[in-house]
């Protein structure tokens, strides 16, 4: 499968660190280049020239995917290309893909870059993608869904999942389904922070929202906020506990903008717990999500990044008592190279970790890996390459075996085993 091609790349990972740190940058669009307005209320374009900037964000053509294998071994990729969310598979581990499946009939603008990109799952007989469709209102979206029950062959039309239609932010998805069947999306939501300003009250950031389906994707419930003041451009991190309830990570806005990390199970008993301690005080949305994965034992593993001046670049930690508290987080990665953009893995003891780097002249993906549940790592080794455009890195498995998955602009999809690349 050949990678869709885009014109520009601005990746928050790239930037020099001072202007992170001081602000400058106010929040990354998930497209591209463009540069939005700091929603903490420091402007950082003109109105008319941040909604120039967002056409042409929009009309770009994305290059970040999805992929998950099934219960035969068949691996799923959900791409974009020309407004529609496209869906193929692969028998062969990704060497060759079948024709693509349209999941929605009708063109839409949907956002697949950096931090944004439509999910698929697959559980049972039934293939299920979720995107964020982008508004033409600058930085208003909604959260879709649709799911195929005849083996990828076609669609259900897309359902906006979010209740609240107003043209503001309902960004940034994140999917997961558990052993019932049950599906659940979360996203970032601005109609609390719509109303505090209709009303006169200061509203630091926006929401997290999440909802539920109990049918298998044939309808949804009502929309639940999960949390308040929560990072604007970061991606939500969600998976599922061995209880079968979904546990979700987020840049969150603590005091006066410190934006560090928040964790919660959607069991409606837990209440948000912070999940990082960096103090990083930035008036501005660093477009840098966690990640997090659930062992087969119950132990939660976080990553995440941050450039607080005393603690700095990318971070692990794992919980052994469903996230009350964390290990003491493991900085790891070659701060001087970017290091960017960390997804974490576990296969229960085994924990895989893979982030971007830049040397100046290529992007590398590097991983680390633990067999002892976290306490101990590998040195950090490179597992590929590419000299031009990169779609952050994921993690997947299947029977045991963990593979990078990885999208270029140059090289095109890539599956690469990892399970036996670690001494």
């Amino acid at each position: 499968m050949s990678a869709v091609k885009i014109t520009n790349r601005f990746d928050i990972g790239w930037l020099p660190r001072k202007l992170i740190k001081l602000g400058f940058i106010s929040c990354l669009a998930v497209h591209g280049i463009s540069l939005a307005a700091d929603h903490a209320g420091q402007p950082a374009a003109k109105s008319h020239d941040m909604e120039n900037m967002w056409k042409t964000s929009l009309a770009r053509q994305p290059i970040a995917v999805s992929a998950a294998f099934d219960s035969q071994g068949k691996l799923w990729l959900a791409s974009v290309k020309d407004g529609h969310v496209m869906v193929s598979y692969s028998s062969d581990l990704g060497k060759t893909f079948s024709a693509s499946v349209a999941v929605n009939s009708e063109t839409e603008f949907i956002a697949a870059e950096g931090e944004n990109r439509p999910k698929i799952m697959v559980s049972g007989n039934g293939i299920y993608v979720s995107w964020t469709q982008s508004l033409e209102t600058p930085f208003a979206g909604n959260v879709r869904f649709s799911r195929s029950m005849d083996g990828g062959r076609s669609f259900s039309p897309p359902i906006t999942i979010n209740d609240n239609h107003d043209p503001l932010t309902h960004r940034f998805d994140a999917m997961g389904i558990n052993a019932h069947g049950q599906i659940y999306i979360a996203w970032l939501d601005k109609r609390d922070a719509a109303i505090a300003k209709k009303e006169g009250r200061k509203y630091s950031g926006i929401a997290v929202y999440y909802s539920l389906s109990d049918d298998g994707g044939k309808n949804f419930k009502a929309n639940s906020k999960v949390a308040d003041h929560t990072c604007e451009c970061c991606r939500i991190a969600m998976a599922m506990d061995i209880d079968g309830y979904p546990v979700i990570a987020w840049r969150n806005i603590y005091d006066n903008n410190i934006r560090d990390h928040a964790l919660v199970k959607l069991d409606g008993k837990m209440a948000p717990v912070r999940l990082s301690h960096e103090e990083w005080n930035i008036a501005a949305c660093p477009h840098h999500g966690p990640s997090i994965s659930i062992a087969t034992d119950g132990v939660y593993h976080a990553t995440w990044f941050s450039n607080a001046p005393q603690q700095h670049g990318l971070y692990y930690a794992y919980s052994s008592d469903q996230g009350k508290t964390f290990s003491r987080p493991l900085s790891f990665g070659n701060f001087e190279a970017q290091a960017a953009h960390p997804f974490v893995l576990s296969m229960g003891r085994s924990v895989y970790l893979a982030w971007k780097e830049f040397d100046g002249t290529s992007t590398g993906i590097l991983g680390m890996h633990s067999g002892d549940g976290g306490k101990s790592w590998t040195v950090p080794i490179r597992l590929a390459g590419t000299n031009d455009v990169a779609d952050h890195p994921m993690l997947i498995s299947d029977q045991g075996r963990v593979y990078l998955s990885w999208n270029t602009l140059r090289e095109g999809y890539r599956l690469i085993e990892i399970s036996g690349a670690y001494p």
